[in-house]
């Protein structure tokens, strides 16, 4: 017996399946406000890339893949959309869904970075130039890590830059003169370092265009000041003017000078949001191992480290005595910098988390107990506006020097 539908129920389905359809309709054309935004095109020309989409994008992030030859452009909020070809030194491009966002990565045929980039038409389209560029630079470039755009506020639309400034980087100087020590000579020997300088303003506040270069070198001179009054310590500052400094060179400095320990002042910054306070970051234990493979394969072996003098040493044994001094040399710092977080608590705002660990080239000497102190968030106007003030940088110039007597007297103690 043939099955058919009749005619009542024919109706009755149909029924059922239009107002179906009529669900589905409605989802889609009563879409949430925060739904994502969908690429529209990608064009290559001329040494541009510009990318539209069919709604506001509120950030985006770009980043020199190296080793890949690449360049990632990273997008929030942003769905997959239409294809896209290359063109000039963009020999083809890919769109990958990246947690709520897309990555787009495009392949160069030479290499190349990114010279600016900005949104237009209200977050609706992005603009980035391409540049071509050395092997060298293409290196530094894709080393530096991501680059963060120009971020836009969903209420109003307001372009607010990001606290991130790209510029090029000088060769380091050669034969660069120590600095100046003050202090007596039989007084252990501290090395503050102000962060950025010179051709590198580090983070700005968008509102006032406070530089970090500036604050920290005010900051430095202040911690100085308050060290050398005790006239328990010597004191150098890496730099005492505006001047650009690569990091190796920081703390190639100190370890020059045979310091005791080394400071990197720093000051904090954020795109978006209300982060406030100061933290220290010491050498991690993974960078350590690299560090130790660096300095072992030199071919002039004479450094001296931690007394022993390593140039009649063997390569086994070289590495060996490097990661031995280095383990003990994070042990100390990891000490003075929880000494730091505990006069700097009642003085001066600091995170809930004070001491933390990173591979942060600043802090990479092996023999030479060291510290990058963030003193707090130049893009936060509370924490910028102490940092910029007298009583701001004695306090924490009260905190350093607190943690340094205490540091030095339990050396001292210990003999």
């Amino acid at each position: 017996m043939a099955f058919r539908w009749t005619r009542v129920r024919l109706s009755r389905q149909g029924r059922r399946v239009l107002t179906l359809f009529a669900l589905i309709a409605g989802w889609f054309t009563s879409a949430p406000a925060w739904a994502a935004t969908m690429i529209r095109s990608v064009a290559v020309q001329d040494g541009r890339i510009v990318i539209r989409f069919d709604g506001p994008v509120a950030d985006a992030s770009g980043e020199i893949l190296s080793t890949s030859r690449q360049i990632a452009i990273d997008i929030a909020d942003a769905v997959p959309g239409a294809r896209a070809r290359g063109g000039g030194p963009v020999s083809g491009v890919t769109q990958l869904r990246q947690g709520a966002g897309t990555r787009l990565l495009f392949d160069l045929a030479r290499p190349a970075i990114i010279g600016d980039a900005s949104f237009e038409q209200d977050g609706r389209s992005l603009v980035l130039s391409i540049e071509p560029a050395s092997a060298a630079r293409f290196a530094a470039a894709g080393a530096a890590g991501p680059l963060s755009f120009l971020s836009f506020d969903i209420g109003g639309w307001t372009a607010r830059p990001k606290y991130k400034v790209s510029v090029p980087v000088p060769p380091p100087a050669r034969g660069l003169p120590l600095p100046k020590v003050r202090g007596d000579d039989n007084r252990p020997l501290v090395v503050i370092d102000a962060g950025h300088g010179g051709v590198d303003p580090g983070a700005i506040n968008p509102v006032t265009g406070l530089r970090e270069k500036d604050v920290t070198l005010r900051i430095a001179k202040t911690i100085r000041d308050q060290l050398l009054a005790t006239g328990r310590v010597r004191v150098a500052l890496t730099r005492d003017d505006d001047r650009f400094l690569v990091l190796r060179e920081r703390y190639g400095i100190a370890r020059r000078l045979k310091a005791n320990l080394f400071i990197s002042i720093h000051c904090d910054s954020v795109g978006s949001g209300e982060a406030s306070g100061a933290s220290v970051y010491t050498l991690s234990e993974v960078a350590s191992d690299k560090e130790a493979a660096r300095l072992a394969a030199r071919e002039n072996k004479a450094d001296v480290i931690s007394g022993v003098n390593l140039g009649d040493a063997g390569a086994d044994v070289t590495s060996i005595l490097i990661d031995l001094a280095q383990r003990e040399t994070m042990n100390t710092s990891a000490n003075f910098a929880r000494l730091l977080g505990r006069e700097a608590k009642p003085l001066i705002p600091t995170k809930p988390v004070f001491h933390r660990m990173a591979s942060l080239m600043v802090l990479k000497a092996p023999d030479m107990p060291s510290i990058l102190f963030e003193t707090g968030y130049i893009s936060n106007p509370r924490d910028a506006a102490f940092l910029d003030s007298s009583e701001g940088r004695e306090k924490i110039a009260e905190s350093v020097t607190k943690a340094v007597e205490v540091h030095f007297a339990r050396q001292m103690a210990s003999r």
